[in-house]
Protein backbone atom coordinates (compact mmCIF):
# COMPACT_ATOMS: atom_id res chain seq x y z
CA UNK A 1 0.00 0.00 0.00
CA UNK A 2 1.20 3.51 -0.78
CA UNK A 3 2.68 5.73 1.92
CA UNK A 4 -0.31 7.91 1.25
CA UNK A 5 -2.60 5.46 3.03
CA UNK A 6 -5.67 7.56 2.41
CA UNK A 7 -6.45 9.07 -0.95
CA UNK A 8 -6.43 12.84 -0.77
CA UNK A 9 -9.66 14.56 -1.73
CA UNK A 10 -8.49 18.06 -0.84
CA UNK A 11 -9.27 20.84 -3.29
CA UNK A 12 -6.66 23.49 -3.98
CA UNK A 13 -7.52 27.17 -4.10
CA UNK A 14 -5.43 28.33 -7.09
CA UNK A 15 -3.18 31.29 -6.34
CA UNK A 16 -4.80 31.86 -2.95
CA UNK A 17 -1.39 32.85 -1.55
CA UNK A 18 0.01 34.47 -4.68
CA UNK A 19 2.44 37.25 -3.75
CA UNK A 20 2.54 36.09 -0.12
CA UNK A 21 5.65 34.96 1.74
CA UNK A 22 5.72 32.38 4.53
CA UNK A 23 8.33 31.01 6.91
CA UNK A 24 7.94 27.36 7.94
CA UNK A 25 10.30 26.10 10.64
CA UNK A 26 11.10 22.40 10.55
CA UNK A 27 9.83 22.41 6.98
CA UNK A 28 11.99 19.70 5.41
CA UNK A 29 10.01 16.69 6.61
CA UNK A 30 6.83 15.58 8.35
CA UNK A 31 4.14 18.16 9.07
CA UNK A 32 6.41 21.04 8.12
CA UNK A 33 7.08 19.52 4.73
CA UNK A 34 3.38 19.06 4.06
CA UNK A 35 2.66 22.67 5.05
CA UNK A 36 5.45 23.91 2.80
CA UNK A 37 4.16 21.88 -0.15
CA UNK A 38 0.55 22.98 0.26
CA UNK A 39 1.51 26.65 0.50
CA UNK A 40 3.61 26.37 -2.64
CA UNK A 41 0.84 24.64 -4.58
CA UNK A 42 -1.44 27.59 -3.84
CA UNK A 43 1.02 30.22 -5.01
CA UNK A 44 2.98 31.06 -1.87
CA UNK A 45 6.71 31.69 -1.61
CA UNK A 46 8.25 29.79 1.30
CA UNK A 47 11.47 29.97 3.24
CA UNK A 48 11.74 26.82 5.32
CA UNK A 49 14.28 25.68 7.87
CA UNK A 50 15.42 22.38 9.30
CA UNK A 51 18.11 21.11 11.63
CA UNK A 52 19.01 18.43 9.06
CA UNK A 53 20.76 18.83 5.73
CA UNK A 54 18.01 18.87 3.10
CA UNK A 55 20.09 16.62 0.85
CA UNK A 56 20.05 13.85 3.45
CA UNK A 57 16.28 13.81 3.79
CA UNK A 58 14.19 11.55 1.56
CA UNK A 59 11.77 13.73 -0.38
CA UNK A 60 8.51 12.60 -1.88
CA UNK A 61 8.05 15.75 -3.96
CA UNK A 62 10.76 17.93 -5.42
CA UNK A 63 9.22 21.30 -4.59
CA UNK A 64 12.59 23.06 -4.71
CA UNK A 65 12.72 22.74 -8.51
CA UNK A 66 9.10 23.64 -9.13
CA UNK A 67 8.29 26.45 -6.71
CA UNK A 68 9.86 29.56 -5.22
CA UNK A 69 11.41 28.22 -2.02
CA UNK A 70 14.52 28.87 0.04
CA UNK A 71 16.04 26.42 2.52
CA UNK A 72 18.14 27.28 5.56
CA UNK A 73 19.77 24.63 7.74
CA UNK A 74 20.03 25.49 11.42
CA UNK A 75 18.81 24.96 14.97
CA UNK A 76 15.78 26.93 16.07
CA UNK A 77 17.15 26.74 19.61
CA UNK A 78 19.83 29.20 18.48
CA UNK A 79 18.54 32.77 18.79
CA UNK A 80 21.03 33.99 16.20
CA UNK A 81 19.66 31.48 13.71
CA UNK A 82 16.12 32.66 14.44
CA UNK A 83 17.14 36.21 13.61
CA UNK A 84 19.10 35.22 10.51
CA UNK A 85 16.05 33.30 9.27
CA UNK A 86 14.05 36.52 9.34
CA UNK A 87 16.90 38.51 7.78
CA UNK A 88 17.29 36.01 4.93
CA UNK A 89 13.56 36.03 4.23
CA UNK A 90 13.48 39.81 3.96
CA UNK A 91 16.65 39.81 1.85
CA UNK A 92 15.19 37.25 -0.57
CA UNK A 93 11.52 38.21 -0.69
CA UNK A 94 11.22 41.67 0.87
CA UNK A 95 8.28 40.82 3.11
CA UNK A 96 6.83 38.26 5.56
CA UNK A 97 3.11 37.53 5.61
CA UNK A 98 2.94 34.24 7.50
CA UNK A 99 4.90 32.37 10.14
CA UNK A 100 4.36 28.70 10.90
CA UNK A 101 6.22 27.72 14.06
CA UNK A 102 6.56 23.96 13.62
CA UNK A 103 10.09 22.86 14.58
CA UNK A 104 10.09 21.33 18.06
CA UNK A 105 12.35 19.17 20.15
CA UNK A 106 10.78 15.84 21.07
CA UNK A 107 12.58 15.68 24.38
CA UNK A 108 10.40 13.32 26.37
CA UNK A 109 11.70 12.96 29.91
CA UNK A 110 9.82 12.44 33.15
CA UNK A 111 10.79 11.89 36.75
CA UNK A 112 14.48 11.64 35.84
CA UNK A 113 14.48 14.72 33.61
CA UNK A 114 17.61 16.81 33.89
CA UNK A 115 17.95 20.56 33.48
CA UNK A 116 19.40 20.06 29.99
CA UNK A 117 16.25 18.14 28.99
CA UNK A 118 14.02 20.98 30.15
CA UNK A 119 16.20 23.59 28.47
CA UNK A 120 16.23 21.77 25.14
CA UNK A 121 12.49 21.19 25.19
CA UNK A 122 11.70 24.83 25.88
CA UNK A 123 14.42 26.38 23.71
CA UNK A 124 13.38 24.47 20.58
CA UNK A 125 9.74 25.02 21.44
CA UNK A 126 7.95 27.93 23.11
CA UNK A 127 11.09 30.07 23.40
CA UNK A 128 11.84 29.70 19.68
CA UNK A 129 8.17 30.28 18.86
CA UNK A 130 8.28 33.49 20.89
CA UNK A 131 11.56 34.66 19.38
CA UNK A 132 10.34 34.09 15.82
CA UNK A 133 7.11 35.97 16.52
CA UNK A 134 9.06 38.87 18.01
CA UNK A 135 11.27 39.01 14.93
CA UNK A 136 8.47 38.90 12.34
CA UNK A 137 6.26 41.36 14.23
CA UNK A 138 7.73 44.63 12.88
CA UNK A 139 7.58 43.40 9.28
CA UNK A 140 3.98 42.19 9.55
CA UNK A 141 3.01 45.41 11.30
CA UNK A 142 4.62 47.47 8.55
CA UNK A 143 2.77 45.60 5.80
CA UNK A 144 -0.60 45.93 7.51
CA UNK A 145 -1.01 42.50 9.09
CA UNK A 146 -0.25 38.83 8.88
CA UNK A 147 -0.94 35.47 10.45
CA UNK A 148 0.98 33.09 12.70
CA UNK A 149 0.19 29.43 13.37
CA UNK A 150 1.94 27.64 16.22
CA UNK A 151 1.99 23.85 15.98
CA UNK A 152 1.16 22.44 19.38
CA UNK A 153 -0.09 18.94 20.26
CA UNK A 154 -2.77 16.86 21.93
CA UNK A 155 -0.04 16.35 24.54
CA UNK A 156 -0.64 19.95 25.68
CA UNK A 157 -3.94 18.84 27.21
CA UNK A 158 -3.34 15.42 28.72
CA UNK A 159 -1.02 13.47 31.00
CA UNK A 160 1.31 10.95 29.37
CA UNK A 161 3.78 8.73 31.15
CA UNK A 162 7.38 10.00 31.29
CA UNK A 163 6.57 13.09 29.23
CA UNK A 164 7.01 16.00 31.68
CA UNK A 165 9.25 18.03 29.42
CA UNK A 166 7.41 17.60 26.13
CA UNK A 167 3.88 18.00 27.48
CA UNK A 168 4.77 21.02 29.61
CA UNK A 169 6.44 22.78 26.70
CA UNK A 170 3.52 22.06 24.38
CA UNK A 171 1.13 23.37 27.04
CA UNK A 172 3.21 26.55 27.15
CA UNK A 173 2.74 26.93 23.39
CA UNK A 174 -1.03 27.09 23.77
CA UNK A 175 -0.86 29.78 26.44
CA UNK A 176 1.77 31.68 24.48
CA UNK A 177 -0.52 31.66 21.46
CA UNK A 178 -3.28 33.43 23.37
CA UNK A 179 -0.93 36.09 24.71
CA UNK A 180 0.60 36.69 21.29
CA UNK A 181 -2.85 36.98 19.74
CA UNK A 182 -3.88 39.62 22.28
CA UNK A 183 -0.76 41.73 21.85
CA UNK A 184 -0.66 41.50 18.05
CA UNK A 185 -4.39 42.01 17.42
CA UNK A 186 -4.22 45.83 17.21
CA UNK A 187 -1.95 45.44 14.20
CA UNK A 188 -4.14 42.91 12.36
CA UNK A 189 -1.79 40.02 13.08
CA UNK A 190 -3.72 36.87 13.94
CA UNK A 191 -2.19 34.07 16.02
CA UNK A 192 -3.66 30.59 16.39
CA UNK A 193 -2.45 27.11 17.29
CA UNK A 194 -3.08 23.60 16.01
CA UNK A 195 -3.21 20.39 18.07
CA UNK A 196 -2.47 17.40 15.81
CA UNK A 197 -3.42 13.90 16.91
CA UNK A 198 -1.45 10.82 15.86
CA UNK A 199 -0.16 11.59 12.36
CA UNK A 200 1.62 9.39 9.85
CA UNK A 201 5.11 10.82 9.31
CA UNK A 202 8.47 9.23 8.63
CA UNK A 203 8.93 8.76 12.39
CA UNK A 204 5.66 6.89 12.91
CA UNK A 205 6.37 4.90 9.74
CA UNK A 206 9.66 3.75 11.27
CA UNK A 207 7.92 2.70 14.47
CA UNK A 208 5.24 0.81 12.54
CA UNK A 209 7.83 -1.02 10.46
CA UNK A 210 9.90 -2.26 13.38
CA UNK A 211 8.04 -5.58 13.28
CA UNK A 212 7.41 -5.49 9.55
CA UNK A 213 3.74 -4.73 10.06
CA UNK A 214 3.71 -1.25 8.58
CA UNK A 215 0.78 1.12 8.33
CA UNK A 216 -1.70 -1.60 7.37
CA UNK A 217 -1.20 -3.31 10.73
CA UNK A 218 -0.74 -0.36 13.03
CA UNK A 219 -3.22 2.17 11.65
CA UNK A 220 -6.29 0.39 13.08
CA UNK A 221 -4.44 -0.29 16.35
CA UNK A 222 -3.26 3.25 16.94
CA UNK A 223 -6.43 4.52 15.33
CA UNK A 224 -8.46 3.19 18.28
CA UNK A 225 -7.53 6.37 20.17
CA UNK A 226 -9.39 8.49 17.60
CA UNK A 227 -13.11 8.76 16.90
CA UNK A 228 -12.40 8.40 13.19
CA UNK A 229 -10.71 5.05 13.93
CA UNK A 230 -7.53 5.89 12.06
CA UNK A 231 -4.44 8.06 12.24
CA UNK A 232 -4.17 11.24 10.26
CA UNK A 233 -1.83 12.12 7.44
CA UNK A 234 0.36 15.19 7.26
CA UNK A 235 -1.71 16.91 4.59
CA UNK A 236 -4.73 16.70 6.90
CA UNK A 237 -2.86 18.98 9.29
CA UNK A 238 -1.46 21.20 6.56
CA UNK A 239 -4.85 22.08 5.10
CA UNK A 240 -6.28 23.48 8.39
CA UNK A 241 -3.05 25.46 8.80
CA UNK A 242 -3.65 27.03 5.38
CA UNK A 243 -7.22 27.84 6.41
CA UNK A 244 -6.00 29.68 9.53
CA UNK A 245 -3.53 31.64 7.42
CA UNK A 246 -6.12 32.57 4.81
CA UNK A 247 -8.66 35.38 4.70
CA UNK A 248 -11.37 32.78 5.36
CA UNK A 249 -10.15 32.87 8.97
CA UNK A 250 -10.05 36.67 9.17
CA UNK A 251 -12.08 36.74 12.41
CA UNK A 252 -10.26 33.87 14.11
CA UNK A 253 -7.42 34.59 16.52
CA UNK A 254 -6.29 33.31 19.91
CA UNK A 255 -7.89 29.97 19.08
CA UNK A 256 -6.60 26.43 19.43
CA UNK A 257 -7.83 24.04 16.74
CA UNK A 258 -7.72 20.31 17.45
CA UNK A 259 -6.88 18.39 14.27
CA UNK A 260 -7.00 15.06 16.02
CA UNK A 261 -9.70 12.84 14.58
CA UNK A 262 -11.63 13.24 17.82
CA UNK A 263 -8.76 12.11 20.09
CA UNK A 264 -9.25 14.74 22.79
CA UNK A 265 -13.02 14.21 22.95
CA UNK A 266 -12.83 10.51 23.83
CA UNK A 267 -13.07 9.44 27.45
CA UNK A 268 -11.13 6.58 29.07
CA UNK A 269 -13.48 4.00 27.52
CA UNK A 270 -12.18 4.87 24.08
CA UNK A 271 -14.02 3.13 21.25
CA UNK A 272 -14.68 -0.10 23.13
CA UNK A 273 -18.03 -1.36 21.84
CA UNK A 274 -18.75 -3.17 25.11
CA UNK A 275 -18.64 0.09 27.08
CA UNK A 276 -20.74 2.34 24.86
CA UNK A 277 -24.01 1.65 26.66
CA UNK A 278 -22.55 1.02 30.10
CA UNK A 279 -24.00 4.20 31.54
CA UNK A 280 -27.55 3.51 30.40
CA UNK A 281 -28.16 0.29 32.34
Amino acid sequence: MSNRLYKSNHEFVPQRFEGKVAIVTGGASGLGRAITEELCKEGGKVLFTDINDLGKIKQENDIENNYDTTFLMGDMGDEDFCKSTIDETIKKYGRIDYLINNAFSFTAAGINAETKDWMRSFKVGPLAYAKMAQEVYPYMKKSGGGAIVNISSISAHIAQKDRWTYNASKGAVNQLTKCQALDFAPHNIRVNSIDPGWIWTHETDKAANLDGGGREKWDPIWGRFHMLRRMGKAVEVARPVLFLLSNDASFITGTNLAVDGGYLSIGPEGLGENTINAGSQ
